[in-house]
């Protein structure tokens, strides 16, 4: 067995005891009337139990009691890890996705999780998986709606005609209008939209803020 440590000299039990009384940290209390006790010549394993503690414990806080005194004792909780991006780097990412990516440089017309990947890579330096993207998107305020957008090359002449057919008849010239309209159509994308209000209220968004699905979906089953 390991001989016991040292406890320092400059306080007595009745100073520790005293301290363990004023101290408005529990945790601290409670190491300080340990110390007291084994000032008092109390055997060591007793005496970490009178703090709530195992003997190991009580060496490890005697070390931290003669480096630093009675402050040695309070709990230091860490906030974390410092996060990756920095606040002004969430802001700009936020105007980011709030403008749309540009076709001719990003290569797309909606942003998805791996494009913004990119582009947090290529702006900050900071690599995030996919998922992740996704997660610091509904961080900073965006959520995703069902939505089908309107594909550049469709013709709004059709759509409007497809409109006015009556809704009971399934004639053949409804038929053929709803199959030309459904060609122009893309698949069901993801509409990026940022929360108007603690209702999970959404603004109205231009075609060109829809995130779509990083994965291709199977044909839909809607007409």
């Amino acid at each position: 067995m390991r001989s016991a440590v040292r406890l320092r000299e400059d306080y007595l039990a009745g100073a520790l005891r005293a301290l363990a009384r004023r101290s408005k940290a529990v945790n601290q209390s409670r190491r300080l009337l340990s110390l007291a006790a084994v000032r008092d010549g109390m055997d060591r394993g007793a005496a970490a139990k009178v703090g709530g503690m195992d003997r190991q414990t009580l060496r490890d806080w005697v070390h931290r009691f003669n480096a630093s005194g009675p402050e040695g004792l309070i709990d230091n909780w860490t906030e974390g890890p410092k996060p990756r991006l920095s606040q002004e780097q969430r802001a700009e990412l936020v105007q980011i996705v709030e403008a749309g990516p540009d076709r001719e440089k990003d290569g797309v017309v909606r942003w998805r999780r791996l494009d913004l990947k990119r582009v947090i890579a290529e702006r900050f330096g900071v690599d995030f998986h996919p998922r992740y993207v996704g997660k610091l998107l509904k961080k900073l305020g965006f959520s995703h709606i069902s939505a089908r957008p309107r594909h550049p090359a469709q013709d709004e002449r059709i759509v409007e005609a497809f409109k006015k057919l009556p809704t009971r008849a399934e004639g053949s010239s409804r038929r053929r209008l709803r199959d030309d309209a459904d060609r122009n159509l893309v698949p069901d994308a993801m509409l990026v939209g940022r929360r108007q209000n603690e209702r999970s209220k959404h603004l109205h968004w231009s075609p060109s803020h829809v995130c779509q699905h990083d994965f291709p979906r199977g044909p839909s089953s809607r007409p």
